[in-house]
């Protein structure tokens, strides 16, 4: 179809098509036409990557916009938010606005009510209809990307329960699912009532097979010469193979510390393949990601850059990943190595993907199990980009000539898994159930069923006692903690049920910190933060080999302060307790100004990771004080100190200096140690001394005192104060040089010097 023929989108979007190079619409995009997408009629696209599926959500946007609606992009990532926002902008050139929305759970969102399109997370439209956000009654069209991790445990049943709320709001909302090739997408469309577009078709070809011996086996019989040299494992081959054509390459692997080790060995490879250009900018791009943090994984990571190869994991940081991703999409990165977690949707296409590892870890089973394979296609069809590559490949790798056989037969060949709703799991009803009678969409047990009628796993099941069943336990379960009330047949959520369907919390997390805080008198850092370590809504770092003696050892030298009922060392859950105070010690360190180098070391973990249980805390901790207010339970001042000291992660003298913007911990420690301990003297500071303590950087000591609010914040006539004789006057009578470097490592300008969270 030629992009002029496309009826009912704005008359500006032709010549915008034909600017990006675009004058006739791949065969799906035709066929998502010719079934109403512009005519606002529900649609599923389940087509392979790169096939234009997100120019078929736009079509359906822009042209609900022209009829005068407004539309909403769901994404399961908030990375992939901010890609979908960066791509949509362009549309701001023709009038329209565009906003994004992935963190504060407790916002009606308020702002984006005057936006033509919204770019959320699930999580994040979830806690929009929790909180009666009145603009989504407004939407007229909703594109729900990746929909197919409907099937995901942990984010599938949120997906699940906001699409047929959305549903329920509007029914004459239209809906747009996009997802990859899936065994049913037949019943994903008649869930949602949609024509279906399902197709194998790619705009450049896809070649699958294994690797096995000096050659690839493709899945049309052929072989292709992949020799590995004597030196060389398979990855190294393939990518030097594939180096020689001037393309990249992904390789999967199955841990993060198999992914840093990859692209250690890879780096061996693409080092010689780079151009002095090529040399130079890679050298900047590693400069910055040091600048991201003071760590070896930061340093690992920055080391393989400068030669060409990267890895990409969830321990990293937000920035390192995005600094990964741009110079691997520029193919300035040669090869990255990856866990799964870089196949869900971020786009990252390469001329050759490896699966190397088609087994990982489950904790649920205490050993290796096989990848699906929706998984192991996922991350194939991340192999070739269109206008860059003249064809896509994607190897699995055999040792031997049964696992050729095996890897062919499992993945290859086969058909990927039908996906199934996780919804009718305790967990995910126990937190829909209170959210969906709080936010009026049911107000019985009957009204209840009927709504979960609307859900995909009432499509799939034709065992109605068993949803049954788990939700009268549910409903037993909020009752009995109070956060539901049962009158006669009607159901309705108490004003403690009300605040935690708002703050966006389990249920179970909710009771957890009631029980907790109920009897606490003078709580401190290290008990709350344990309190929040072992609510569901927490990851808790995992026990290594050694530290359950050394946390039972440090359970009871601090056992005064820990909050509720301890475990017996005998009572299965005592393992739990002891995970989340190794959790809560990562966080009382954070929040004591150890530097994040020696977290990592010490706690085996990433930068990602401390940054993640930083912005859970600090989410957890700020609705346990809302719960103590709610409860009147008196403990609110402590909470939030413990708040603010893991939000900057800094000691309590800190808390105040820390808030200021672009201060930090870092520069707040220099600022107290010179004699400038709240944010008050820092508005009226010697700005001689400010400069000082500020390691005589102009800029920065500008933007700090405008940030505080000084009168005069200009540096241009100042000279740094000589501050090596100055008396202390913080904490443990050190001197103010002890203390500027007491918790000191390098720092730059470009350092990320406020909260490390963006939740």
């Amino acid at each position: 179809m030629d992009v002029a023929d496309i009826p009912g989108v704005p008359e500006w979007l032709p010549d915008y098509l034909r600017e990006d190079g675009i004058e006739q619409l791949y065969p799906p995009q035709t066929e998502a036409v010719e079934r109403g997408v512009t005519e606002g009629e529900n649609l599923v696209a389940a087509v392979p990557t790169a096939s234009g599926k997100t120019l078929i959500a736009a079509l359906a946007m822009l042209a609900s916009v022209k009829r005068g609606g407004k539309a909403l992009y769901i994404v399961p990532l908030r990375a992939l938010a901010s890609e979908k926002e960066d791509e949509f902008a362009e549309f701001e050139a023709y009038g329209l606005d565009v906003g994004v929305s992935t963190g504060n759970y407790e916002s009606d969102g308020g702002w984006l009510a005057d936006k033509d399109i919204v770019v959320a997370t699930s999580e994040k439209v979830d806690s929009l209809v929790r909180n009666d956000a009145p603009w989504l009654d407004d939407l007229s069209c909703v594109v729900a990307d990746e929909v197919h991790l409907v099937d995901d445990d942990e984010r599938g049943p949120t997906l699940e329960v906001t699409l047929a709320k959305l549903r329920s709001l509007n029914p004459h909302l239209q809906l747009v699912a996009l997802s990859a090739t899936i065994g049913n997408a037949d019943e994903l469309a008649e869930w949602l009532d949609a024509a279906l577009v399902d197709t194998d078709w790619r705009p450049i070809e896809l070649r699958k097979g294994v690797h096995y011996g000096d050659a690839a086996h493709l899945e049309d019989g052929n072989q292709q010469p992949v020799p590995v040299r004597s030196n060389e494992d398979q990855p190294a081959a393939i990518v030097r193979d594939t180096l020689a054509d001037d393309g990249s390459t992904l390789v999967f692997v199955n841990s993060r510390r198999n992914a840093e080790a990859a692209a250690r060995r890879l780096a061996t490879t693409t080092d010689e393949f780079l151009t002095g250009e090529e040399e130079d900018r890679l050298a900047d791009i590693a400069d910055r990601i040091r600048d991201v943090s003071d760590t070896d994984t930061s340093e690992d990571l920055a080391e393989a850059v400068e030669r060409g190869a990267a890895f990409h994991h969830a321990g990293l940081t937000r920035q390192h990943r995005t600094l990964v991703e741009e110079a691997f999409r520029d193919r300035l990165l040669k090869v990255v190595s990856a866990t799964p977690t870089l196949a869900a949707g971020v786009n990252t296409p390469s001329r050759r993907v490896v699966v190397r590892d088609w087994r990982r870890y489950d904790g649920s089973v205490g050993g290796m199990q096989p990848l699906s394979v929706l998984e192991v296609h996922q991350m194939m069809g991340r192999a070739g980009r269109p206008g860059r590559d003249p064809y896509g490949e994607a190897f699995l790798l055999a040792k031997s000539h049964d696992e050729l056989d095996e890897l062919f037969e499992r993945y290859v060949w086969a058909e990927p898994e039908p996906v199934r709703s996780k919804l009718a799991a305790e967990p995910a009803l126990r937190t829909h159930i209170l959210a969906t009678v709080s936010s009026g969409f049911a107000r019985s047990r009957e009204g209840l069923l009927e709504f979960l009628e609307g859900t995909l796993y009432a499509e799939q099941t034709t065992a109605r006692d068993r949803l049954e069943t788990v939700t009268d336990e549910v409903i037993d379960y909020l009752e009995m903690n109070d956060f539901l009330e049962r009158d006669g047949e009607t159901l309705e959520a108490t004003g403690i049920g009300h605040t935690v369907s708002r703050l966006y919390l389990d249920p179970m997390s909710a009771a957890e910190i009631l029980d907790g805080l109920r009897d606490a008198q003078h709580p401190t850092a290290l008990g709350l933060y344990h309190l929040v370590s072992r609510t569901p809504d927490m990851y808790e770092l995992y026990l290594r080999s050694g530290d359950e003696e050394e946390y039972t050892m440090a359970a009871y030298e601090r056992e005064s302060e820990l909050l509720g009922r301890a475990p017996s060392e005998f009572e299965e859950r005592f393992e739990d307790w002891l995970s989340a105070l190794k959790t809560a010690k990562l966080l009382e360190d954070w929040a004591s100004e150890t530097d994040e180098e020696r977290l990592t070391d010490r706690y085996d973990v990433g930068p990602g990771d401390i940054r993640g249980k930083v912005d859970t805390a600090q989410w957890l901790l700020g609705a346990a004080e809302s719960l103590s207010s709610e409860r009147n339970l008196g403990v609110g001042n402590a909470v939030r100190e413990a708040r603010m000291r893991v939000e900057h992660g800094v000691r309590s003298e800190l808390v105040d200096l820390a808030g200021v913007r672009s201060v930090g911990r870092k520069r707040a420690r220099r600022l107290y140690a010179a004699g400038i301990e709240t944010r008050a003297q820092l508005r009226e500071a010697d700005k001689s001394v400010v400069l000082a303590a500020l390691r005589g950087r102009q800029k920065t000591a500008e933007t700090v005192l405008e940030n505080a609010g000084h009168p005069e914040p200009s540096m241009s006539t100042v000279e740094a104060a000589d501050l090596s004789d100055q008396p202390g006057s913080g904490a443990n009578g050190t001197t103010a040089a002890d203390r500027a470097t007491t918790t000191e490592t390098e720092d730059t300008d470009t350092e990320d010097q406020s909260s490390l969270g963006d939740f």
